[in-house]
């Protein structure tokens, strides 16, 4: 509830000023014209489109978005991914079109000149787009949900910095036991608050934060609070940010509306135009070999382990358990490595290896943010070094598998506003009283989803709870609905489950995935049977090929 307070209490005139400020401002690159592809915008020599394969991975994510040599693609990726890339646009800005845009997944390739500037290949794509799925978009601005951090009712409690040092704004642990954040910032501008904020809020912070205090100069200033689902110790008040930065800084931080620039989709279609007839031939080959590679047994005894792929394609993995490793370059869930990959024989269990391995080619541009420069070939390069050396025969066939499906309790959701393009994601702004319940971790909001995107989605939302295979749509439901889901995470359920009576470690209480999708949704989760593809190994030998 402090928090509902809060933002009908605080901020006053100095937040209404920048809201209307903002709204009277054009913002730069801001064009109410519609845009395609302009005559002028520099194109790829050849293209390839098409739909994304079925993962064996549930976690699927978008990858690519370089120039790897003269080859650039990006796949796994929904609409929304290929425009936030084509336009680098967020894409909880990204407004209109069909309810399949943040759902079916595509892969685009195109044919450049490998020096060709990360700028221009994201043109080549906006022109992509633009000719095979007839992409029109334009930019707009749009009152978007924000924090914005603003000057309270009382003096700011924030010291000038004096003119020695350098800028830091970085967590500081005195005491290990501690359940309480201390952030300690020195020569810091309220600018670089905010984009601390949005750093370390986590679990309070998700979405846009803004800098509506109008402070100027640089500040010393400490920030204490605990995160929502921290432990806090009998008798101690827990903390909130929203409380510390009132309380301590003397500053507002609130909820609110802010004019955003936005991109607006106006037209596009599902299905892309066809592939030229020699367009395979002329594409660039996928490198699909490491170009050098060492590989070796390790029998030192380690108890730590670990992996990497560098942006330039370098793999290096550290006493790592073999079933491990084939379970990423099968593209499998890791965690379940002997579940999934069928007559595994008994000596991968405890069989430890070492790789250093290098691709011939290399990323010629930076990674941008929020993509992966080339997951699948990376997968696909170790799956053919572990074939090669362990001589792996293997095949996939469909099996009966447990996993999760979604089936019809009583059905409470509300019917959807079909005026909202279909989403479902982590809510980015938390302003109800059930929603700040620090034992719920975890709120999510869709709108205007069938069951079968819900189901197809929650994989992907919580992952702590379904971590192998994808969860099947078996409601019987053919609506679409607008719904708000909060529940906590695996551990802190566990926990709640596990204290007695009057233990509790709050009286609103912690709940489990499965509960809360029955008692707020009016649906079940059930365990079932059914036939999946399974990874099966045919033969394998134990002592891996030399270098």
């Amino acid at each position: 509830m402090m928090h509902r307070k809060m933002v009908a209490k605080v901020g006053g005139l100095g937040f209404i000023a920048f809201l209307v400020t903002q709204a009277q401002t054009p913002t730069e690159g801001v064009s109410p014209l519609r845009q395609g592809a302009p005559a002028a915008t520099p194109r790829f020599e050849v293209t390839e489109v098409h739909r994304s394969g079925s993962a064996t991975n549930p976690y699927t994510w978008a990858s690519g978005g370089v120039m790897q040599g003269a080859r650039y693609d990006v796949r796994k990726a929904t609409m929304v991914d290929l425009i936030r890339i084509a336009y680098d646009v967020e894409p909880d800005l990204i407004f209109g079109g069909p309810n399949w845009l943040a759902f079916d997944r595509f892969d685009v390739a195109g044919k450049a000149d490998p020096a060709t500037p990360l700028a221009t290949a994201r043109m080549m794509l906006q022109a992509l787009l633009a000719e095979r799925f007839h992409l029109v978009v334009h930019r707009d601005v749009k009152p978007m949900p924000a924090l914005a951090l603003s000057v309270g009712k009382t003096k700011p409690k924030l010291v000038a910095a004096d003119g020695g040092g350098v800028s830091s704004c970085n967590f500081v642990r005195e005491d290990l036991s501690s359940t309480e954040l201390n952030l300690v910032c020195r020569k810091t501008t309220m600018d670089a608050l905010v984009a601390r904020l949005r750093m370390v809020g986590g679990d309070y912070v998700t979405g846009a934060v803004v800098n509506a205090t109008g402070l100027e100069g640089e500040w010393d200033f400490n920030l204490r609070w605990h995160r929502r689902a921290a432990a806090v110790p009998a008798g101690a008040r827990r903390v909130t940010i929203f409380e510390a930065v009132e309380q301590q800084l003397g500053l507002a931080l609130m909820a609110g509306n802010v004019p955003t620039p936005v991109m607006v989709v106006d037209r596009v279609d599902e299905n892309p135009t066809p592939d030229a007839p020699d367009a395979a031939q002329k594409m660039p080959a996928r490198e699909v070999q490491y170009e050098v590679a060492d590989l070796k047994i390790n029998k030192s005894g380690e108890l730590t382990d670990g992996w990497r792929t560098a942006p330039d394609g370098t793999f290096d993995a550290r006493n790592v358990r073999l079933p491990i490793l084939m379970a990423s370059a099968w593209d499998l869930e890791t965690a379940y490595a002997e579940e999934h990959l069928a007559n595994l024989p008994k000596w991968t269990h405890d069989m430890r290896v070492d790789v250093h391995a290098k691709p011939a080619g290399h990323g010629n541009a930076p990674i941008p943010a929020g993509v992966d420069p080339g997951n699948d070939d990376a997968r696909l390069m170790l799956r053919n070094l572990l074939t090669e050396r362990f001589q792996i025969r293997s095949h996939v066939e469909s099996r009966p598998q447990n996993a999760y499906t979604l089936v019809a309790k009583k059905p409470k959701m509300a019917k959807a506003n079909a005026a909202n393009r279909a989403s479902c994601g982590e809510a980015k702004i938390l302003t109800t009283a059930p929603e700040m319940n620090p034992l719920l971790t975890r709120v999510i909001r869709c709108q205007n989803v069938t069951m079968a995107q819900f189901a197809a989605a929650l994989h992907g939302l919580a992952r702590d709870y379904i971590v192998d295979t994808e969860v099947e749509d078996a409601t019987g439901l053919a609506g679409r609905y607008d719904f708000t889901l909060s529940f906590s995470d695996r551990r802190a359920a566990a926990a709640a489950a596990a204290a007695g009576p009057g233990e509790a470690a709050d009286p609103s209480g912690a709940i489990s995935l499965p509960d809360a999708i029955s008692q707020q949704l009016g649906l079940r989760l059930e365990m079932r049977k059914r036939m999946l593809p399974m990874v099966v190994i045919d033969h394998m030998e134990e002592t891996p090929l030399g270098n």
